[in-house]
């Protein structure tokens, strides 16, 4: 599974009809309507904003916004999928240019632009991860700093013990090793080449 490296725009012309594709990283779907109407506001008097995206443990949605019915968002969604991409909402914001598509012709446009903007992205691989606590005496704190990477740390409490709240992949031995106690499971960004294969 993978996400992208950074937001990207692109743009495609097809028999007038101009396609602007942007895709926008998110992790949650609470940020989607605002993004949705700051999109309206910056791109204003286009035909259609259409749009899929895909957040982790299988969230997904698509909307044709006017298009003809499925010729818009599940192509959107459809390219996603194929590329095993998540943490994204792809929106295609179309300027109609006077020439109809037909439907056949509308699922290709928007498969292409999407793919296009993905093509123009470094892709990132998401690692199953757990977020979880470790507590240990004070005397244990140069140990445990050594075992986990700084950027694995994401609190740190001194109390009567020290309490980190870490960032862990699934697999890992520290886990174990460390007695972690998992509070939730998310992913790692990793960063892959350009271009790795991911068939």
């Amino acid at each position: 599974m993978y996400t992208i490296n950074k937001n990207i725009k692109n743009e495609l012309i097809i028999k007038n009809s101009k396609f602007i594709t942007l895709l926008i990283k998110i992790k949650t779907k609470d940020k989607i309507e605002s993004i949705l109407k700051e999109v309206k506001s910056t791109y204003p008097k286009a035909t259609h904003y259409c749009y899929a995206y895909k957040i982790e443990k299988n969230i997904q949605k698509s909307s044709d916004d006017g298009e003809p019915a499925g010729t818009a968002g599940i192509p959107i969604l459809n390219v996603l999928e194929k590329e095993n991409i998540t943490n994204v909402i792809a929106i295609v914001i179309r300027y109609f240019g006077g020439i109809k598509l037909g439907a056949g012709g509308l699922v290709r446009a928007y498969t292409k632009s999407v793919k296009q903007a993905i093509d123009q992205t470094e892709r990132r691989k998401l690692i199953p991860a757990i977020i979880g606590t470790i507590t240990f005496p004070y005397t244990k704190e140069k140990e445990i700093d050594h075992l986990i990477a700084k950027d694995q740390i994401l609190e740190k409490k001194y109390f009567e013990n020290i309490t980190y709240r870490v960032i862990i992949e699934k697999n890992s031995n520290l886990i174990n090793q460390l007695q972690i106690k998992p509070q939730a499971e998310t992913y790692i960004e990793q960063n892959i080449n350009k271009s790795h294969d991911i068939s």
